[in-house]
């Protein structure tokens, strides 16, 4: 893997200063939770940053999954963003598209979470005003982390129930039914989960640029076209203003780009 721009602050900007032998060797799990480190967080604050991936031409997805756009080393930094979060934030589409499973822990980052003060596995939270879950299904019935299942205050007293039975945290972030982007952020901060990953999908993450809550967005560029009429990585209404993000990195491998982008 190449290195294009700066991973880190204290990483030179002249890419030719990186040791040599970081030019095409795959790059530890140790390396790749350095350049992807959460930036310090003040003791009232939170950091929300997404993970995705797109085509060339746009596409979020391939046949309703992200899988056949991704590659080996997208899912090495996928599983380590995920092993340096407090929590990770999904929509109940991708949970029921994508199969999702609990978080596990993982030996290679143990050490890691455990200086920082993290469980052994981050949370998950699925975000769902319907709650039309299958709570029968490991994520909630045998995850190493309670998994959370955020939803509105109107949302069904017996959908509810059924959360809470199969073993979930119910969390409420919205006084309707629908749910609040910006309170689901500070619901999970206030439960101690301050470092947030979400993974989408497209809807999901379109409301939280809306509401303007979004600090970073982890993007892998595949070099791929899908044509068709495939989801781009944020959908819903556009914003008034498009919201402007500055580059903080940029990797290379086998012709995918694995960039990072930060609020300004």
């Amino acid at each position: 893997m190449r290195r294009l721009f700066p991973v880190t602050d204290q990483t030179s900007a002249d890419p030719t200063s990186a040791p040599a032998d970081h030019g095409d060797r795959e790059w530890s799990l140790d390396e790749l939770a350095e350049a992807y480190a959460y930036p310090a967080i003040a003791p009232e604050g939170h950091w929300l940053r997404a993970n995705m991936v797109s085509t060339l031409d746009g596409a979020a997805q391939h046949d309703g999954r992200s899988q056949p756009i991704s590659s080996e080393t997208d899912m090495r930094i996928f599983g380590t963003l995920r092993a340096l979060a407090d929590v990770v934030v999904v929509g109940a589409e991708t949970v029921r598209q994508e199969g999702y499973r609990p978080a596990r822990a993982r030996e290679a980052f143990a050490a890691r979470r455990a200086a920082a003060g993290q469980g052994p596995a981050p949370a998950i939270a699925v975000v769902t005003a319907s709650l039309d879950l299958d709570f029968s299904l490991p994520l909630f019935t045998s995850p190493l982390v309670p998994t959370l299942v955020v939803t509105g205050a109107a949302a069904s007293a017996e959908r509810v129930a059924a959360a809470a039975g199969a073993g979930a945290e119910v969390v409420l972030a919205g006084d309707g039914a629908a749910v609040d982007p910006a309170r689901i952020v500070r619901e999970l901060a206030d439960r101690g989960l301050r470092r947030q990953l979400t993974e989408g999908g497209p809807r999901l993450l379109g409301q939280f640029v809306a509401a303007d809550v979004l600090d970073e967005l982890c993007l892998t560029i595949s070099p791929m076209l899908a044509a068709g009429g495939a989801q781009r990585i944020s959908g819903g209404p556009p914003v008034t203003v498009p919201h402007r993000l500055a580059p903080a990195s940029v990797l290379e491998e086998a012709g995918f780009l694995y960039t990072s982008y930060r609020r300004i």
